[in-house]
Order: structure tokens, then sequence, then C-alpha cells
């Protein structure tokens, strides 16, 4: 009886943590959502969407196919992200984004995709990493995009 007592224990246990964790991930890809849609339409909410002590990695993809990562604090994200906003937004520049997928990490999940840029055949990796707040806010606490846009070379560490 104890045996049976615990088995049903476990499963009940284990059903309602699986759906927590379920909904938990669907609040994970409702947010990215939020924030593509958000960058899609140059919301300057988007910035509230970053943790302030979030990694931003722009992944170089260099024309030998090698990788160089460039990392970046926020306060020049931010700045750069306000300026690139006004060209994006003249030429209607929008980012598709497939192939979306959510997995539960230790501090939070790290939603993956490729990007596809405006006008362009490629796509390039990306992922983000969120995490939910004790108020119950999503943000943005890491974020690696792979770009083709090799000015950003010049912001290496050598």
């Amino acid at each position: 009886m104890k045996k049976f007592l615990l088995f049903v224990i476990t499963g009940v246990v284990f059903l309602f943590g699986s759906q927590v964790f379920a909904d938990e991930q669907q609040e994970a890809l409702k947010f990215f959502k939020s924030y593509v849609n958000a960058a899609n339409n140059y919301s300057p909410e988007i910035i509230q969407m970053y943790s302030p002590e979030a990694r931003i990695i722009r992944q170089v993809v260099k024309p030998d196919g090698g990788l160089v990562d460039v990392e970046t604090d926020m306060d020049t994200y931010i700045s750069q992200m306000r300026l690139g906003q006004k060209g994006a937004k003249l030429r209607k520049y929008k980012n598709t984004y497939t192939d979306i997928k959510a997995a539960k990490i230790e501090n939070g999940y790290k939603i993956s995709s490729l990007r596809q840029p405006a006008g362009e055949k490629y796509k390039l990796k990306t992922y983000m990493i969120v995490q939910k707040q004790p108020s119950g806010k999503w943000l943005i606490t890491e974020e690696m995009m792979q770009t083709k846009v090799q000015t950003f070379l010049k912001y290496a560490k050598k």
C-alpha cells in the first residue's frame, strides 16, 4: 500500500510539475514573439525587455566562414540600437525568425532560432536567454546574434 501511495504521489507531482514547466515555456516563447514584434516595429519598449546587465554578443561571420564573437555592454548596445533603428525604419527593415525552440536551462529558458535579415536568402543563428523575474516580468539576460556585418570586427577584443 505504501508503495502504491508513493507511486501515485510521485505521478501527481510529476504531472503538475510538467504542467508548470510547459506553461512557463509557453510564456517564454510568447515573450520572444513580443520581442520580435517590438523589434520589427521599432518600438522603444524593446529596451525595457533587456536586463540592465544583459550579456550581448554579436558573432561576426567572416567571408571565409570564420566566427568572431564581439561582446558589448548594455549602454553601448542601447545607443547602437537607437541609431540603427532610425535607418532600419526608413528602409522598413525586418527580420524573420524560423526554427524557434525553447529549452529550460538552469537560469531560465534558452530560445534559439534562425534569423533571416530582410532581403537576404541566408539565415543566421541566434539565441537569447530569458529569465522570469520575481515580479513576473520576463527579461533578456543574454543574447547572441550572428551577423555578416564586418564593421563589428573593429569592436572585437584582440
